[in-house]
């Protein structure tokens, strides 16, 4: 039997995902396991991404450097803003968009668990009117704070 190693990928080794682009923004896939992608995602200052969705994947996000935005719910009027050292966790099926401050890029360090398409862009922030995210996550729904989600 041969024994577990560690893997250790390059900034240079990371390719872009396969799928489609979410416009303005570059991701890098560094490793796709089973259910479990990790990547890194860099964003120009000022950039607002498109409206996308990662289907059955929940997505977690360390902020690297920089400030984003994400813009959710509907007609796209919910937010969430985290800076460098901070934490989301965007629920699967949740359409949103990624809105960078406008003095600096951000990177982010992206880890999605569960399978299907990474990502599916859509036209918009109401794209997705079948409610999936309210009955899969309650923690996506808009009654409920930040804070909830640590505990």
């Amino acid at each position: 039997m041969e024994q577990a190693r560690p893997i250790v990928v390059r900034p240079d080794e990371g390719a872009p995902p396969p799928g489609p682009p979410t416009p303005g923004m570059d991701r890098r896939q560094l490793v796709d396991h089973e259910d479990c992608w990790v990547g890194w995602v860099r964003t120009d200052a000022g950039l607002a991404g498109g409206w996308h969705h990662h289907g059955a994947r929940d997505s977690y996000i360390y902020v690297l450097r920089g400030r984003v935005t994400i813009e959710y719910g509907p007609t796209g009027r919910e937010q969430v803003t985290a800076a460098a050292g901070d934490f989301i966790f965007n629920p699967a099926w949740m359409v949103h968009r990624e809105i960078t401050a406008p003095d600096e890029p951000a990177e982010l360090f992206v880890v999605r668990v569960g399978t299907g398409p990474q990502n599916v862009n859509v036209d918009g922030p109401d794209a997705d009117p079948d409610g999936r995210c309210l009955e899969a996550w309650p923690i996506c729904r808009s009654d409920q704070s930040e804070g909830e989600l640590a505990g």
